[in-house]
């Protein structure tokens, strides 16, 4: 486990998983949201490039990664990763963040905007807005919690391959191979599997209807800043929702990003250069 691997316990007392780049950095720090079934590791380079100049502060969301499963799966919902993430800047003394989120760590930043509105002081949302295209919502849908097990490393790069490959074309091998160390770990017996609990598929594919208007939440971000990057092959974020978010909000910063869908992973140039100019702009 990193040097920097830290725990706090949530509200409900469960063991939570955090990592603190750049601590004695100067400007309002940034927290890293995973998506829907990643964890931490997905934002460990962008980390290390941002530390030497901003406090970074990345996170396993209840149920991934190194933090504990929760045995309600019904508590695996944006409200309840939103009240964890206040927990945790409670706990480091943080008053206010930029939150950079991918897919549901984007909705989170939004639910976020809108119950804590001092918290936040703007976002980088990574292929995600407040409404989703319906094949997006499906395909998600299908597969959470229900990938085969694998037996060996090999074939868990070969997964990653099947799950991933259409959206992130052009990867080369070295690339897979991250890809698969960030979504598998290793259990007692030295076999890789999937660094999550199935049990979110539960709550996916069980979840209630909407409460309130998503477009609420969106719309709590009022003047703050948000840049929105987008997958262009995106089965999630699609053109139609992205013209919708800009006439609501006629400041949003809109990147797309060539040959990636769902979701871009934050290494591409565009990606990069959007970040540093947002930090550059946020103080």
């Amino acid at each position: 486990m990193p040097d920097n691997a830290k725990f706090y316990t949530s509200n409900d007392g469960l063991n939570l998983y955090y990592r603190d780049f750049g601590a004695d950095k100067p400007g309002t720090p940034v927290i890293c949201l995973p998506g829907l079934t990643r964890n931490s590791r997905d934002f460990e380079d962008l980390a290390n490039y941002l530390c030497d100049r901003r406090r970074v502060i990345t996170t396993d969301f209840r149920g991934r990664g190194f933090s504990d499963y929760d045995p309600r799966w019904e508590n695996y919902h944006p409200l309840t990763y939103v009240e964890d993430v206040i927990t945790l800047l409670d706990h480091l003394g943080i008053k206010q963040v930029i939150v950079i989120g991918t897919s549901l760590g984007g909705l989170c930043s939004m639910a976020m905007s809108f119950l804590h509105p001092t918290r936040i002081a703007g976002a980088v949302m990574n292929d995600i807005g407040p409404e989703i295209n319906p094949a997006g919502i499906e395909r998600v849908r299908e597969y959470t919690g229900r990938i085969p097990p694998v037996a060996s490393w090999e074939e868990a790069i070969q997964q990653a391959r099947e799950i991933y490959g259409e959206w992130l074309p052009g990867l080369s091998e070295e690339d897979w191979q991250k890809m698969a160390w960030r979504a598998y770990r290793e259990d007692d017996n030295g076999v890789p599997r999937l660094d999550m609990d199935n049990n979110i598929g539960e709550a996916v594919r069980n979840v209630g209807p909407q409460k309130g208007d998503p477009w609420e939440l969106f719309a709590s971000f009022g003047d703050k800043p948000v840049t929105l990057l987008w997958g262009v092959n995106s089965d999630i974020l699609t053109k139609d929702i992205i013209d919708r978010m800009v006439e609501r909000k006629p400041d949003l910063e809109v990147v797309a990003v060539a040959n990636r869908g769902h979701v871009p992973l934050l290494d591409e140039p565009e990606c990069i250069a959007a970040i540093d100019s947002y930090l550059e702009r946020v103080a």
